[in-house]
């Protein structure tokens, strides 16, 4: 007597090297014995949208024909799964790995723009999937600027990598790091003063987030001093610049900002009745901003301290 066993499908299939891998009933085997071939099974799953067919297939490619003349293609196309099932940092990290594995690709310059593209959308606030690569927890600048120097690093004189420069400043300015961020323009300014623009554009940011910076620093105003020094150099390097003229102002509110500092100082030796400190700081509030409310307190006290000075005098 003989019995017929019914065909039997193993929908888990686990090789060497390779781990398991799920095998649809009837669905056929996915591997091809040439590199080509393997490709053009990862490069139909991506076009069907079958994206973790298509990630399976070009890993093999790049696993087994690491040398071939398709593994660059399969890389990027890694790449492109992970960036369609919106796993961004992975995608990021597919896309430097074919930059660095294949410097001389074609795409490379399409890479460096993708990669791009993700590094803004964490800017704009995406968060990152730390916790298995899956799970959003927190979206982090500090990350963001990282994925930014990795770009620059990739092509410093790209568009890519000169905004990257500037993003820098912008990721740091979120993160309320005005020194960082003020660094960041600088070098963006230095790196790419032969780009009138961007130079421009980079004092002008520098500025700005000194001004930022300035409105904290009571009693440091030296801040206030660098972020007018650095409006006077954009305003003299750019003289028909559409923003000179807001330059201007940032310069005149931040002379006011050093007046108050003085004011606030001078009120601090007052109240100590240190009076020759207290006309020292009253006197450089009328130096450095006399047309302003504090210039005009200061006045006032200036000659109700020299009162009391002379009476005190008077009684000796």
């Amino acid at each position: 007597m003989f019995f017929v066993l019914p065909e039997c499908y193993a929908p888990l299939v686990y090789r060497p090297g390779e781990g398991w891998s799920y095998e649809p009933v009837g669905g056929g085997r996915w591997e091809r014995t040439r590199a080509k071939d393997q490709l053009q099974v990862a490069q139909e799953a991506f076009a069907k949208k079958d994206y973790r067919l298509a990630l399976k297939a070009a890993r093999r490619v790049v696993k087994r024909w690491p040398y071939s003349d398709y593994a660059p293609e399969a890389q990027y196309l890694i790449g492109r799964c992970y960036e369609a099932r919106h796993m961004d940092e992975k995608a990021f990290k597919e896309y430097q790995t074919l930059l660095e594995k294949y410097p001389k690709v074609d795409m490379y310059q399409e890479v460096i723009k993708r990669q791009f593209a993700i590094a803004n959308r964490f800017l704009a606030g995406q968060w990152f999937r730390v916790l298995f690569g899956y799970i959003p927890l927190y979206p982090s600048m500090e990350k963001t600027c990282g994925l930014f120097e990795k770009i620059i690093k990739n092509g410093p004189y790209s568009q890519e990598g000169i905004q990257s420069q500037m993003n820098i400043g912008k990721a740091r300015e979120k993160q309320k790091k005005w020194d960082d961020a003020v660094k960041a323009y600088e070098k963006a300014a230095d790196r790419y003063h032969d780009y009138k623009q961007v130079a421009a554009d980079a004092l002008f940011n520098a500025g700005l987030a000194l001004n930022k910076e300035a409105k904290k620093s009571d009693y440091d105003q030296s801040i206030a001093q660098k972020a007018i020094n650095t409006f006077s150099d954009f305003i003299t390097l750019n003289p028909e610049d559409p923003r000179v003229n807001e330059a201007r102002e940032f310069i005149k509110l931040l002379k006011t900002e050093q007046a108050r500092g003085s004011f606030n100082i001078a009120q601090y030796y007052e109240s100590k009745k240190k009076w020759s400190g207290a006309l020292v700081y009253y006197n450089d509030v009328i130096i450095k901003d006399p047309d302003s409310k504090y210039a005009t307190i200061a006045r006032e006290k200036i000659q109700s301290i020299k009162a009391t000075q002379q009476k005190a005098a008077q009684h000796k």
